[in-house]
C-alpha cells in the first residue's frame, strides 16, 4: 500500500482516489452516510418500520446492526440505497444522505454507484454463467470501458480470494464462495459503502468466518465502509467497530461490541443473545466469581479462563452434569427404526453425493445431522422420504425397503419440516392447513376435526385456528407446519435447518417444539449448522463430509472432536473451546467434556478463584 496526502491506496486498486481507496482519520472527513430523524411506513401499514432514526455512519468503519426479527434492520439497509422508499413506496419522513446525495432526490441507479448491497441469499443476486461475467454485468451496464472491466474483475477476485475461478459457473461454487462472489461484484463498483443484510445466515460456520474475514479485510486494507446486519453474535463481536441495536424500528443503543455484548440483561430483554464467551463469564460472575470485565471475544475469554485455571487449580474431578446430553442413547438394544446400508447416490451429470453410507437410527432418539454445505445431508434425508431412490444399497424403515413404499406412505411415518415453513403452507386458515392431508387421505369429517383439534392444542395454536397461516410470526408458521405433520402421526420428524434466518427467540421457539415432540416419544432428526443451539436438546451427532459419515457419536464426544468437525468446515461452539482450555490447563483426563456456557461457568466458579463474596 502507498500513502499520500493522508490517503491509503491499495496497490493495484482500480478505484478512483477518494472512493474505496480512501481511509479517513476520525473526524477528518464527513460521514459516508447520515440518517436524520428518518421514519418510514410500508404501504398499507400503520406501524412504522423505522421510527425517528438518527445515525451517522463514519467513513472507513464496520458498523453492525443487530436486533430481533422485525426490528427494522433490513428496512434500514434498503433506506441507504434508496430502495426504501423509491421502490416500495409508502411514507418516508426525515432525510437520508449517502456520499452527499439525498436518497429522495436521486434515482436508485445513481445511488447504486455509491452504495452496494449484498443480500441474505447469494442465489438471488447471481445471474451470469461464469464468475467473470457476474462481476462484469453491472460494470457493463454502467458503460465502464472493457479494459477497466477486466482490471476490476481481476482486482475484485483477488480481494475476496477467488482468483482462478474466472471461468467457473457460479453454481459450482460453495455457499461461502457464492457470497464472496456477490461481494466481489459489489466491490468492483468501487462503492463508498458496502451494505450486507444477513449475508451468512445460510452458510456453514467456516463459510461464515470466510465472509466476515473477507469483509473485515476489505474494511481494513481498502478503507471500505461496511454496514452489516446479522444475528451472528460471535462474529459481530469479533469484527465490528460499533454495534447499533434496533428494536421495533428504533435505535435503542449504539456502542462498541464490548459495551453492547457485555450487557446480557439488556440483550435478554430484547430476545437477543451475547457471544457464548460473554454468556459464560456472565454466568460465572453470577455464581460469585470475580470477573473484572466480561470478555466478548473468544481469545480474550480463553486467556482469562487459562489464567484462572492456572492461578486457582481445580482440586477435584468434574463429573458430567445431569441432562439429556448425559443420558444413554435410547433403544440401541432394539431393532433400528431406520437403517441405511451401503447407500450410494450420484446426481445426473453431477458428483457422487453419497458414498457408502451405513447407519442405524432408533425410536426415541434426538439426532443431529451436521456437515458442510454439500456434505450430503439433504440427499440422505431425501432417501428417508422416498424423494430419491438408492443407486446402490438400501434404506429400511422398520425392516421394510423404502423402494417398495410409496412416497405418500412414507410421508405418514416420516414428517419433514422445511427450512422455510412458508414453502409448505398453502391454505387460507390454520385449521384448513393442519387438516389438509387428512381430508385427502379419506378421513371422516369427525376424525379430521378431532385430530386437528389435538394437533392444534399440542402446538399451542388453538387460539389462531381461523387466522391465515402466513399472517402469523415465523415461529408460529413453523408450528403450523409441525401441527400438520403431527396430524399424520409420524414416528420420525426431520427438521431441515430450522434455525436458519431466525433470531434467537425464533430459533428457541422452534427448538422448543422439537424438544416437546421428542418428549412425546417422537424420533427427531435435525439438520443444522448451529451447533451452539443444540447442546441442550440433542443426544447423538452424525457428522458428514463429502458424502460419507465421518463420525457417529454421543454429543459430548462429537462436539469435542475438533479435527473431525474441522474436516467438514464446522467449528465447536465457544463454550466447548473454553472447556478444552480448562481441560488442557487442569491436565485432568477425567474432566467431563463440557458443552454449554452454564456447565463451563460452573467449573470456573469452582476453581477457587477470587469471589465477590470473599
Amino acid at each position: 500500500m502507498s500513502v499520500r496526502s493522508g490517503q491509503v491506496t491499495p496497490l493495484g486498486s482500480p478505484c478512483p482516489a477518494g472512493r474505496v481507496s480512501e481511509w479517513s482519520v476520525q473526524g477528518a472527513h464527513p460521514p459516508v452516510a447520515v440518517l436524520d430523524r428518518v421514519s418510514y411506513l410500508y404501504p398499507h401499514s400503520d406501524r412504522p418500520a423505522l421510527s425517528n432514526i438518527s445515525l451517522e455512519i463514519r467513513r472507513g468503519e464496520f458498523l453492525g446492526l443487530i436486533g430481533p426479527t422485525g426490528a427494522g434492520k433490513t428496512t434500514l439497509c434498503l433506506a441507504l440505497n434508496g430502495v426504501v422508499p423509491q421502490f416500495y413506496g409508502g411514507r418516508f419522513f426525515g432525510r437520508a444522505t449517502v456520499a452527499g446525495l439525498d436518497s429522495l432526490d436521486h434515482p436508485i441507479s445513481r445511488l447504486a454507484r455509491h452504495v452496494a448491497v449484498v443480500f441474505e441469499d447469494p442465489e438471488t443476486q447471481i445471474t451470469a454463467t461464469s464468475v467473470e461475467n457476474e462481476i462484469a454485468f453491472a460494470l457493463e451496464n454502467l458503460c465502464v470501458p472493457r479494459d477497466e472491466i477486466l482490471r476490476r474483475i481481476a482486482w475484485a477476485l483477488e480481494a475476496v480470494r477467488l482468483e482462478g475461478t474466472e471461468k467457473r459457473p457460479p453454481h459450482t461454487l460453495s455457499g461461502g464462495e457464492k457470497q464472496r462472489l456477490a461481494i466481489a461484484s459489489s466491490l468492483a463498483l468501487c462503492p463508498d459503502l458496502l451494505v450486507l443484510d444477513e449475508p451468512t445466515s445460510q452458510l456453514d460456520p467456516v463459510g461464515t468466518q470466510e465472509v466476515f474475514a473477507t469483509v473485515r479485510e476489505l474494511n481494513r486494507t481498502l478503507g471500505l465502509t461496511v454496514v452489516m446486519a446479522s444475528h451472528a453474535a460471535e462474529e459481530m463481536a469479533e469484527f465490528a467497530d460499533r454495534i447499533a441495536v434496533l428494536d421495533r424500528g428504533e435505535i435503542v443503543q449504539v456502542g462498541p461490541p464490548d459495551e453492547v455484548y457485555a450487557d446480557g440483561v439488556r440483550l435478554a430483554q430484547l430476545h437477543l443473545r451475547a457471544p457464548q464467551v460473554a454468556e459464560t463469564f456472565a454466568l460465572a460472575r453470577g455464581k460469585g466469581l470475580s470477573v473484572p470485565r466480561i470478555p466478548v471475544r473468544l481469545q480474550e475469554g480463553i486467556a482469562l479462563a487459562r489464567d484462572l485455571s492456572m492461578q486457582h487449580p481445580l482440586d477435584q474431578p468434574v463429573a458430567c452434569p445431569e441432562g439429556i446430553a448425559g443420558h444413554p442413547l435410547p433403544g440401541t438394544d432394539k431393532a433400528p427404526l431406520l437403517s441405511v446400508r451401503d447407500l450410494h447416490y450420484t446426481y445426473r451429470d453431477g458428483p457422487e453425493a453419497l458414498k457408502g453410507i451405513t447407519l442405524d437410527l432408533y425410536a426415541g432418539e434426538y439426532v443431529l445431522l451436521v456437515g458442510q454445505n454439500g456434505a450430503g445431508k439433504s440427499t440422505l434425508v431425501k432417501h428417508f422420504l422416498g424423494l430419491l431412490r438408492p443407486a446402490q444399497g438400501q434404506v429400511l424403515l422398520a425392516g421394510t425397503d423404502t423402494r417398495t413404499l410409496k412416497v405418500s406412505a412414507l410421508a405418514r411415518r416420516i414428517g419433514y419440516v422445511a427450512q422455510n415453513p412458508d414453502h409448505q403452507i398453502f391454505n387460507a386458515t390454520v385449521e384448513e392447513e393442519v387438516g389438509f392431508a387428512l381430508r385427502h387421505l379419506g378421513f371422516s369429517k369427525r376424525q379430521v376435526r378431532a385430530t386437528v383439534d389435538e394437533s392444534l392444542d399440542a402446538m399451542g395454536l388453538s387460539d389462531v385456528r381461523d387466522r391465515h397461516p402466513l399472517a402469523l410470526p415465523r415461529g408460529d408458521r413453523a408450528r403450523v407446519v409441525v401441527a400438520a405433520i403431527l396430524a399424520m402421526a409420524p414416528e420420525v420428524i426431520v427438521f431441515d435447518e430450522p434455525t436458519t434466518g431466525q433470531d434467537y427467540r425464533g430459533a428457541q421457539a422452534i427448538l422448543d417444539v422439537s424438544r416437546q415432540l421428542h418428549e412425546q416419544g417422537k424420533t427427531i432428526i435435525v439438520i443444522t449448522h448451529h451447533l451452539y443451539l443444540m447442546a441442550d436438546v440433542a443426544q447423538r451427532v452424525i457428522v458428514m463430509g463429502a458424502g460419507r459419515v465421518l463420525l457417529d457419536a454421543p454429543i459430548r464426544e462429537a462436539y469435542h472432536a475438533d479435527d473431525v468437525l474441522a474436516s467438514t468446515r464446522l467449528t465447536p461452539p465457544q463454550a466447548v473451546l473454553l472447556a478444552k482450555t480448562l481441560h488442557a490447563s487442569f491436565g485432568m483426563d477425567d474432566l467431563c467434556p463440557l458443552l454449554t456456557p452454564a456447565e463451563v461457568a460452573g467449573v470456573l466458579a469452582r476453581t477457587g478463584g477470587p469471589r465477590w463474596d470473599s
